[in-house]
C-alpha cells in the first residue's frame, strides 16, 4: 500500500532541493530522516519533516509500521515563481526571480 505526504511553496529552489531528494531516494524512510538531520542544505529540514509526515500518516490513518517504509518515490517540483525587480544603473531594472518549490514524497511498505 502507498501513503503519500506533499508540501507545496516550500522557498528554495528546485534544483538546490533535489540535492536532498536525490540523496534520499529509495532508502527506508527512518534512514532517510536520519540522514537529512546531518546534511548541511537548509531543504534537508523541510524534506526531513515532509518524511516524518509520510511516517505518520502510514502510522494513524493505515495502521502500517513506520519503520518498514521505503520511499518509493520523492520529487522537487516547480512552484509558482516571485518576480521582483531591482533598480540597476542608467535607469534600467534587474528581474530577480524567487523560485519555489512542491515538494512530494510516496512510500510503500515492504516486508522482506
Amino acid at each position: 500500500m502507498e501513503v503519500r505526504a506533499s508540501v507545496t511553496g516550500v522557498r528554495v529552489s528546485p534544483r538546490k532541493a533535489r540535492l536532498v531528494v536525490d540523496a534520499v531516494r529509495g532508502k527506508r524512510v527512518m534512514d532517510a530522516i536520519a540522514l537529512t538531520r546531518f546534511m548541511p542544505q537548509k531543504t534537508a529540514n523541510d524534506v526531513g519533516k515532509l518524511l516524518q509526515s509520510v511516517a505518520a500518516n502510514a502510522e494513524n490513518n493505515y495502521d502500517m509500521d513506520p519503520e518498514l517504509l521505503w520511499i518509493k518515490a520523492i520529487f522537487a517540483d516547480d512552484g509558482p515563481s516571485l518576480r521582483r525587480f531591482k533598480a540597476k544603473a542608467r535607469g534600467r531594472v534587474g528581474r530577480i526571480i524567487r523560485r519555489n518549490t512542491h515538494l512530494t514524497v510516496i512510500a510503500e511498505e515492504r516486508r522482506s
